[in-house]
């Protein structure tokens, strides 16, 4: 069982923690160890030179959302290079009930990457390195901290392309796209991100190492546990590498901006979707007709 302490990155809990009945979010914090000096030395000693953030002004990116909405008031914030730095941090503050919160990009809207109180911020930020490509199934092997638009831009030059795609491609990190199952605009073409994550190596909230990374596209054997991690949002561990099945890259893309005369239903579908114009499509978006008018 994993210990409570693991409060992790989810948008569900943060907002409940922060809404729940009214109630403030310190009104409702778990009796949790704080940092001492002596754990600040602890992650010293496991930690390369400059992976330890403290001081109020360069904590700051860390405890806000971008949009300035959310606000933690962590006291330090954690950057691991390797997945055993990564499990030391956690054997260690599970051991000392010491709360934990993971950040990619911190892009997201709702707060779930935000402290709610003082949590420990892990950033995955220097985890970003690409360890490996087939350019014959065309499956990507990287960290965690990959940015999704460097992952893309990388693939582009061997004729493949990212199957997500998001307006904070240039800062949100691969690790966080999966733990929150991000949809994006290629969700129409590609399916959920879920179906291309083809293996993952994780980190438990004990500091256990799960390692399930492979590139083999076909795979029935036992538990398929990568499945329970996307989509979790940070509460039951933290994702330090991927192996994803990337698509070949389109050989041209057109534009399109098509009016309609009346509202769509639901029911009735998003434009073209008819069986002629299905596997073209790449992306859509709708818009309303009140978008285009003028201002004075």
């Amino acid at each position: 069982m994993l210990s409570g302490w693991l409060r992790l990155g989810s948008s569900a809990t943060t907002v409940l923690g922060r809404r729940l009945s009214g109630v403030a979010a310190s009104a409702v914090k778990p009796a949790y160890s704080e940092i001492t000096g002596d754990d600040v030395d602890f992650f010293r000693s496991k930690l390369q030179p400059g992976a330890i953030i403290q001081g109020t002004e360069d904590l700051a990116p860390y405890n806000k959302d971008w949009m300035n909405k959310y606000f933690g008031k962590s006291k330090l914030a954690l950057r691991p290079k390797t997945t055993e730095e990564v499990s030391e941090l956690l054997r260690y503050c599970n051991e000392k009930s010491i709360p934990v919160v993971p950040q990619g990009g911190n892009t997201g809207l709702v707060g779930g990457s935000v402290p709610v109180n003082d949590e420990v911020i892990v950033s995955m930020s220097t985890m970003n390195k690409i360890l490996d490509f087939d350019e014959v199934s065309g499956s990507i092997t990287c960290e965690a901290g990959c940015v999704l638009e460097t992952l893309d831009d990388y693939l582009a030059d061997k004729g493949y392309r990212m199957p997500l795609d998001l307006g904070a491609k240039g800062s949100c990190q691969i690790g966080g796209n999966v733990a929150t199952n991000a949809g994006g605009s290629r969700f129409v073409r590609y399916g959920s991100l879920r179906n291309s994550i083809l293996g993952m190596e994780f980190v438990l909230a004990d500091g256990t190492i799960v390692d399930t990374l492979t590139s083999l596209k076909k795979d029935n054997t036992g538990y398929d546990l990568k499945q329970l991690m996307i989509g979790s949002e940070g509460t039951l561990g933290i994702i330090t590498k991927l192996t994803i099945s990337t698509p070949r890259r389109l050989p041209a893309v057109n534009a399109a901006l098509l009016g309609e005369r009346q509202p769509r239903t639901q029911k009735q579908g998003e434009p073209g979707a008819n069986p002629t114009l299905f596997e073209a499509r790449a992306s859509f978006r709708l818009f309303p007709q009140r978008s285009f008018a003028s201002r004075a």
